[in-house]
This record gives structure tokens, sequence and C-alpha cells, in this order.
């Protein structure tokens, strides 16, 4: 372990110089205490005790009852039985100070000596990064302020007082070891070939483990001065420059700290001595009574001795669980609730009965029996039968219900009649992603295998995963085939001749999750849409019918007239289905220190992983979706470090996540082991937020606010398949925007959907689409404007190839294959492997896109899958893979990285009216260069700065650009605003008011973004570049997507709203 070493405090930037290292360890820490007491030590030696104001404002407490959502009062801590729990002591918010005219008995004046001790030489550790806060560390320099010897029991006692600011355990050692290679020194960090990590050992069963001492109420903040004045400046959140070098710690803001925490600690002695008080009980006998509880204990003495938190946990986990209100109170009563259901945060929606409906036609006996043998149905819900009944009356359906309604049962039934009617009937079933498509073509048929004469009847699917040898066959025979937007675009249009017969035998077309066809990529789905229809009617089939199901949205309606070009839409938007009683509830993560708003919202992904595990080992069947693949990974890894802590080492094999990346055979046993019933929990991002099969679910947790409501509400609606009660939970994370609805939480059950836009004016979409059905079929103005719009005649005239019969043929730059030239979604071909060679076993992890790969994997980086680290050991980008190995560390990664983004032609310029400056449009080139990583451990402390050597990307893309006028320079120069923040604040602004001239949805033009401090700088520096306002097309290509090409064209009313 690595010793204490002495700490530096100044109120200016400290220039460190290297020091002799030591072997006499005593020294070191003679040292540190020599430096601590210089620095608040009196001339007697004793200990100076930091100011303490008469009072502290407070926001809350920990024994104020606080109003729940039942509207009954609740103590923030309750007692618990005899033996299971730690004692409930009467304890106030650290705000707050408690004042007593009781005088403290000596015993308690001693253990304020040992605090002020411990929280002096404490917050001196923590000002050096590599050093762990042992108990071993700490010990010998507090025994030599305090000039006795520090005990175990003392400190569990102090922790008993004040258990929410001390986390006082055994801990791995191996977790806490940091091997640095190289100076401490180096302010630019090191650079990979300096870089080592601790193999892991053969486990032999020996773990040894160190007593680890530290404060959670919030980290000592980080001085950073003012380039120019050389003042204290406020340090950002994000990592930036002034990370890169170890932090320097002023005087006063140590001082502040520890007085703060005296403070806290000076109240809660007061209110242990009131409490004793009016208890009629010894004082000191009763804290030495009840800080038994808080004495750690090794893992080796801990099997024997079940924890609190344990003791109300079933031994196995439950094949019947309780019902969600009573394992909610459990979970309320245990010690580490301290009401993080915000106030008006939970609410009940009661159970709904089925509402039953009655088709207008008979169904077949087999039809019958199939529905009944496979799903016992023997009624349809309303909805059901009202969707069914619109679509034999020969109109496009469109079904807009929860989740779990049964929507699939609409486009099922109607296809199994017309096969029975029409043996020749085709259906093409549409779905968004590959597993839903695997995932109907399972359901569709099982219920062929129950109907006599249809059991042979080929329903397959047809994608990119699809054997070439199996294709034609398939397109041949096959009554049903499961598709998505991309083979059709790429594959079955252009090849209409080989697709003919079922094109003309076509009496079904499905869309399921039609929400997901919104903004850009629902304007390509919109284009194949029409190109389909258009190729029907070529072929004679005018009798297409369209079926959509969708999420609740805004719109409904109105998108699938967009969607598929068609004037007459029934809507069915009435749900049948019945629901169990469901439990919603706003869980907000608490403070460090819960009465100290100050010390930062804690770590939302520990909070999130007590909260599944004690769901989990319930016997609640629980998912857990995040915002990025990156939080899926560090989830799961929390939840396994939780199942660890409480001992539940057997259930860590039953919780895995899923999120895109992992191999396709990976995700379909993910899927069957979670249908199985095998998983009793899963971490994934939104790939499951769509509605794929992985049987019922009692729990959804979301960590953190979605991007929309509707997809919050969308995630919500996984819980509760069986029609028993069930709970979705939002966890608030420290972000702006979920500390609004935690404060505001009846808008996530009022505000209403967004409505879902569809650009079908976007003229770089038009034209790719267009050429593509022109080498279809060539174009035929009249005929074909009803398709592609009133924009059609002018398009054919400039852009495409006219021939003496008036038709106009593709332009042969789209040549030879118009659909391969037309990206439909932002979809990439290149991918890294990333190959686990841990005692060279050489398999495939997973593969991983190239756009994500080199911010993912370098050098010397940490590689999370499985919740598991592997350090990255090899990264060979010219042969596109990684090689990783399986490590046990306590920390991650985070890439340091810069965009540029550069102008490269112009095409074409607009002068902007009233002003001399113009708007400029063309080419954008994109250079993306990873050149370092940082080390950060689970409280987003930097441990390391490391450099890496990888080479730059270069992307390519369409954009706009504005260069600032000199005058606007001057005025931001005269009244000393930062002219570079000024100019990337800009940016942002006309970026957030693009919605209001081109339909597009966040992310879907981008800009530069650059640190303040490198742009206009004094020196020379390698990036040279005007005071300009640059915005490029994120997706498309090399030819965009047409976004910002509209947004220039808009740019004059855009500078103007922007004003």
């Amino acid at each position: 372990m690595p010793r204490l070493k002495a700490a530096t405090v100044s109120d200016q930037t400290v220039r460190k110089r290297k020091r002799k290292v030591r072997d006499d360890d005593e020294t070191e820490e003679a040292a540190l205490a020599t430096e601590a007491q210089n620095e608040v030590i009196g001339p007697d030696g004793s200990l100076i005790e930091p100011h303490q104001p008469e009072t502290v404002e407070s926001t809350t407490t920990t024994t104020v009852a606080t109003k729940t959502h039942d509207g009954g009062k609740k103590p923030r801590r309750t007692s618990k039985k005899k033996n299971t729990s730690k004692p409930n002591l009467a304890r106030h918010g650290s705000s707050t100070l408690v004042e007593t005219s009781i005088p403290w008995p000596e015993h308690f004046t001693k253990l304020a000596q040992v605090h002020r001790a411990m929280n002096m030489v404490y917050t001196f550790l923590c000002t050096r990064k590599h050093l762990a806060t042992t108990l071993d560390n700490l010990k010998s320099t507090v025994e030599g302020n305090l000039q006795r010897e520090l005990v175990i029991e003392d400190v569990a006692q102090i922790t008993a007082l004040i258990p929410k600011a001390i986390n006082f355990a055994y801990v791995d050692e191996a977790m806490l070891q940091i091997n640095l290679m190289g100076s401490e020194d180096n302010l630019k960090g090191r650079r990979t070939t300096d870089f080592a990590i601790l193999e892991p050992e053969p486990d032999k069963g020996e773990h040894k483990e160190v007593l680890l001492f530290e404060f959670i109420d919030g980290d000592l903040k980080r001085q950073v001065t003012d380039k120019k004045t050389g003042e204290p400046t406020k340090a950002t959140t994000k990592l930036r420059n002034e990370d890169l070098k170890m932090p320097v710690y002023s005087q006063k803001q140590m001082m502040n700290l520890i007085e703060k925490r005296n403070v806290k600690f000076t109240s809660a002695v007061n209110a242990f001595l009131i409490q004793c008080a009016e208890e009629v009980v010894d004082a000191v006998e009763k804290i030495k009574e009840v800080s038994k509880a808080y004495i750690p204990i090794s893992s080796e003495s801990r099997e024997s001795t079940p924890g609190p938190e344990r003791s109300l946990i079933p031994a196995t986990i439950p094949a019947e669980r309780k019902p969600i209100p009573e394992i909610l109170n459990e979970i309320k009563s245990l010690e580490w609730y301290t009401g993080q259901i915000v106030p008006d945060g939970h609410r009940v929606f009661d159970p709904q009965e089925p509402v039953y409906g009655d088709l207008n036609f008979a169904m077949s006996q087999n039809l019958v029996n199939a529905l009944y043998n496979t799903r016992n149905i023997t009624q349809l819900y309303a909805h059901q039968a009202e969707a069914i009944n619109n679509l034999y009356d020969g109109h496009n359906v469109i079904v807009s219900t929860s989740t779990s309604s049964g929507k699939s049962l609409i486009y099922q039934i109607p296809v199994l009649h017309q096969l029975e009617q029409e043996p020749n009937t085709r259906a093409m079933y549409i779905f968004p992603t590959k597993a839903l498509a695997q995932d109907q073509r399972k359901s569709m048929k099982e219920l062929l295998r129950f109907m006599p004469g249809f059991e042979e009847v080929l329903v397959e699917t047809f994608d990119g995963d699809t054997p070439m040898s199996d294709r034609n066959y398939i397109r041949d025979e096959a009554r049903i085939i499961f598709t998505n937007p991309d083979m059709l675009h790429i594959t079955i249009l252009p090849q209409e001749e080989a697709w003919r017969s079922f094109l003309q035998n076509l009496r079904f077309v499905v869309v399921d999750e039609l929400h997901v066809y919104n903004g850009l990529f629902g304007a390509h789905m919109a284009f194949i849409m029409r190109r389909l229809r258009r190729i029907c009617a070529a072929v004679g089939n005018r009798h297409v019918k369209f079926i959509s199901c969708s999420a609740t949205v805004a719109n409904p309606e109105e998108h699938m007239k967009t969607i598929f070009g068609v004037d007459e839409v029934k809507l069915t938007d009435f749900d049948g289905s019945p629901s169990g009683r469901k439990e919603f509830v706003c869980w907000n993560t608490p403070f460090k220190d819960p009465g100290d708003p100050t010390s930062g919202r804690g770590d939302c992904m520990a909070e999130t992983a007590k909260l599944f595990c004690q769901l989990m080992l319930r016997g609640v069947r629980a998912i857990a979706f995040c915002r990025v693949r990156k939080q899926c990974e560090a989830l799961l890894a929390a939840v396994k470090t939780e199942l660890t802590n409480l001992e539940r080492t057997e259930v860590i094999p039953r919780v895995m996540s899923y999120r895109g990346g992992y191999t396709p055979q990976d995700r379909r046993e993910i899927e069957r082991e979670m249908f199985d019933g095998k998983l009793c929990g899963i971490v994934a991002t939104s790939a499951l937020e769509l509605g794929v099969d992985i049987g019922s679910l009692d729990a959804v947790v979301t960590v953190g606010f979605p991007y929309t409501i509707a997809n919050l509400r969308q995630q919500s609606g996984r819980a509760g398949r069986r029609n028993k009660d069930s709970l979705s939970v939002l966890v608030g994370d420290c972000f702006p925007t979920d500390q609004h609805y935690m404060s505001n939480p009846d808008e996530i059950f009022t505000k209403p959907n967004c409505a879902l836009q569809v650009d079908l004016e976007n003229m770089l979409v038009l034209e790719g689409h267009v050429q593509c059905a022109a080498h279809e079929l060539p174009i035929n103005i009249e005929a074909d404007t009803p398709y592609f719009g009133p924009l059609l005649p002018k398009l054919a005239r400039e852009r495409m190839r006219l021939d003496r019969d008036g038709f106009y043929h593709v332009n042969t730059r789209f040549l030879p294959q118009p659909s391969r030239t037309v990206a439909i979604r932002d979809t990439e071909e290149d991918h890294f492997a990333i190959i686990d060679i841990t005692h060279n076993r050489n398999v495939v992890l997973e593969e991983l896109e190239a756009s994500r790969a080199f911010f993912t994997l370098y050098d010397g980086g940490i590689f999370l899958h499985q919740g598991n680290t592997y350090l990255v050991k090899e990264f060979h980008p010219d042969r596109m893979l990684a090689k990783v190995e399986l490590v046990k560390v306590d920390w991650t990664t985070q890439q340091r990285d810069y965009t540029d983004i550069d102008p490269v032609e112009t095409q074409a310029i607009r002068r902007i009216p009233g002003s001399h400056s113009k708007a400029f449009f063309g080419p954008i080139k994109i250079t993306q260069v990873v050149y370092g990583f940082f080390k950060i451990d689970k409280r987003r402390r930097i441990l390391d700065a490391v450099q890496v050597d990888n080479p730059p990307i270069v992307l390519h893309s369409k954009g706009m650009w504005l260069d600032v006028p000199t005058s606007a320079l001057q005025i931001l120069r005269s009244k000393r605003l930062n002219i570079a923040a000024g100019i990337h604040a800009a940016e942002h602004a006309l970026l957030s008011l693009m919605p209001n001239f081109v339909i597009s949805l966040p992310g879907d033009v981008r800009t530069e973004c650059k640190v303040p401090e490198k742009e206009f700088l004094a020196k020379d520096s390698l990036r040279k570049r005007p005071a300009r306002l640059t915005f490029y097309d994120a997706k498309g290509g090399a030819n965009g997507s047409g976004i910002s090409t509209k947004a220039f064209e808009f740019v004059d009313e855009l500078l103007q709203q922007g004003r």
C-alpha cells in the first residue's frame, strides 16, 4: 500500500520539486505531521478549533418527519428489529447547528479531538490523489496529534454519530492499488509506454483487505486560477485543461471544509446528548453500545454475521414475489433510504379491466384453435377487434396503444385469414431492427404450427444475415417475409423483376414501431414506401393495405399518412387490454451529505445498483434502461459490486447487459435467457425499448431522464406484462433536466407527447430516392408526381436524363447501383473486432463501429464488457482490431480528444440583408483526434493523465459557415467578453433555433466545440482559424443529410430570430 506523504498547502500555485524517495515510512509520516502542525496546530501544540458560527441555515434534517407519497408522516430513519440493523440515533442535517446546555462528558470531548485530528489529516491526504486513505495511512499522524493511541472503537463511535458522512469499512486492497511509473510531477501527462497496470493474480482464495476511512460528504474543490489575473476562479465541472495538472488546494479551502465537518460533528453530539437526556440513559454507555454495529467486519468474519441489509432479503430469490407496495415499504425501511422518493413523486395507477370486442366476420375454426392453443385467446380486446374490422372493410389502419397491449394480433389475424382464402397471398412485415423481425417470425410460425394444412407455409426473415444461398428460395416460396427498411431499399426494390411475383400478390404491408420513423430517418422511410407503392401499381397491384402500430404519440394518423403517402387511414387509439396496478416512482439520487445540498448529488450508478439489487433479490424481474452504452456497462459493474457486498454472488450470472455492439449470437442468447426466466435482471440501452419479447417484467428502472417524455413512457410500458402489479422508477441524476423532473414530477404524467415530424421537402433525400426510383422504373412526371410531390418536375429537369419518349432516367453519377449511394440511416459497414486474449482465449468479445472505435479503444485504456473491465493491450487501426485482457481495477478511462471543423470549398454564397456579411455553403472536413486519456475513479476524480499516439480520423460532410465581422469582435473586446466563448454560444443559439426552420432532431446538425482557452491565444498555435460560426450535417456521409442545405436557404430568418 502507498504510504502517507506530506501534503502541500498554499494559496498560490506550487511548483512541486522531486523529492528523494525514502525507505523509512515513519519519516514520511513525521513530515506530514510536522507540516500539518505548522498549519493548524497552536503554539501549545494543541489543535486549533475552527470558529463555529452561532447558526447555520438548514435545508433538511434527518429527524424531521418527511411527508411521503401516501400522505403520511415518516421519519427518514426508522427503528429496526434488534440485531438486524444499526441503531437509530437522533441526528440533524449537517447544515443545522444543534445547541444544548447539557455539558459534554469528557468522553465526547475526547471523541471530538479524535474527529478533528482525523478530519485534518484526511483532508490533507486528499490533496494527493494517488494515496489511499486507509486507517494505517492515517493512524500514526493522528496519534502524533492526539499524543495517544487511535483505536477502532473511537472511529466507530464517530461513525455512529455521523454515519452518512463517513465510510468506514474493509475493502479489497487490490482495488486501491494504482501502479504509477514515471514522475508524479509530469504535468503534461505520461505516455502509454510509461503506463502499467497490476496484472490479475491467480485466484488463490485469499484476498487481503484493508480498512478504509473516508468522508463522503463532498470532495475538496480544486483551486483554479485565472491565467491573466492569477486570482482564484470557479473550476468547471467537466474535465478541462486545469485537470491535467495535479490540483493545488489553498489553505482557505481546506480550512473551510475542515470547519464545516467539525460543525457537523458538534451538532451531532449535541443532538445525541439531547436524545439521551430525554430517554434518561447514560450517553457514554449508549454510544459505546450503539457503535458496536459500526465496527467494520472483514469478509471472513462477515460470512457468519448477516448484515442489516441482508437480514430483510430472502435467502433465495422467491418464485412468487410479494406485492409491489410491500416490496417498496421494505426497501424504504432500509438504512440507506433517506427519503429518495421525491414529494408527489409516487403515483399509483389502478388496474384496468379488459374491454372486449367482436369481429364483423367469422374466423375459421383452425385459426380460432391456433389462437387458443398458442396464447389461450378466446376473445379479442376492443382495440384489436376495431382495427381488424377496419382492415377487413378495406381501410389502412394505424393502432396507437400502450406497450404490451396485444398489437401483434392485429397484423397476424388478417394475414392468416387471407392466406386461408387465397393461398398465393403475400405479406411483408417491416421492423426497424433484426431482433424484432426474429421475434415476430417465431410467433407467426407458432400460430401456423397449430393450423392443419398450413404447417409447411414458408415464413422467413429476409435481412442482411440471410445467407445468399437461401435468398432466392425465400423470395420465390415465402408467403410472409420479415424484413427491415434497409433490405427493402437496397435489395428488394432494385430487383423488381426478380420480386415481381411476390409484389403482384402482396396484400399486406405491416410497419411496426412506426414512431421510430421520425425526422431524417422518417423522410427516407416515407420515400421508400412511395417507391414500393409505385412498383406495386406498375405490376398491376393497387390493393395493398398498410397496417401500422405505434407507441402513444401526438399525431399517429397524420404520421401514417405522411409515411405511406395515403389519404385514407383509420386510427385506433382506445386500449381495451387489461393492466395490473402500476406504481410510478421518482427516485432522486441523494446528496453526498443528505443534509447539505452544496455537497452535490451522489453516484447515480451506485444508487441505482442498490435499488436494482433490492428488487431482484425479492423476486422482481427487472430491467434498467441507460442512455448510452458506457453507462450500461458502468451500471452492470455497480450491480455486481453491490451483489458482492450483499454476499449474493450466486446472483451475478443472472444479471446481464444488452446493448448494441454485442454479436448477434450473444444478443439472441441474452434474449432467450431473459424470456425463459433464467435472468432476473437485465441492464439495457434503448435497444430493448422497442417491443422485443423478453418475457414478463415486473419493474423498469430508468437511469436518468431519457431524451423525451415519449421515451420514458415507452420504457415504462415494458413492465407489467403478466397483468400483475408492476413498478416503474425514474432515477434522477445530477443533470439539470433530471432535477427539473424530480422537482416537477407532475409533468411526467401530464405533458403531451411530442408530434412526430417528417420533412418531405429535403431536396437531398428526395433526389436520392427519385434517382433510385428511376433506376427501378423510368420517371413519368405526370404519373409519379403523386408519389414524389410537386418538386419532382424541377428536380427531374435539372438532375436527370430525359429520353425521346419523355421519360427521365437516373443520373449517371448514381450508377451502377443508386440505392447503394443513398444511406437511409447512420449504419456503418466497418467494424472493429475486440478480441479477449486473457489466458490466450482469443475470443471476439464484440464488434464496435469504426466511428466509436477511436473514442473507445486506445492503448492502456479500459474497455467495459458485461460489467467487466478489460485493459486494451494492443490497438491496430489498420487491421481493425483491438486485443484486450481482463483485469481487476476500480477505475475507468475517459478519452481526451478534440475535433477540428474546416470548410474545404465554397459552393454557394448568400448575402445577409442589411449587412456586409455573407453565409457560405460547401464541403466540410471533420478531423477528430484522440490524444490521450484520463484515469478516473468511481467518484469522478482524475488519478492520472496519459498520452496516446492515435492517427486522426478524417470525415467529410456538407455544411454552412459565417465569418464574424471585425466590428463584432471589437464590440466583444470593448466589453471585455471572451471572444471564443461568445462565438461558441452563438453557434449553439443558432443550433437550437434550426428546428423552427428545418425538420430535424437533436444531433442531426453539429458545430465545432472548442475549449475557450485554446482559441485566440496570444502565442502562436498549431491551429489557425478565423472567427467563424460553422455548422455541418452529422449524418449522410460526404453528401450530408440535406438539413444544413435547407438551413442555409433560411439563414436570413435564422439570424433574425437569433438576435
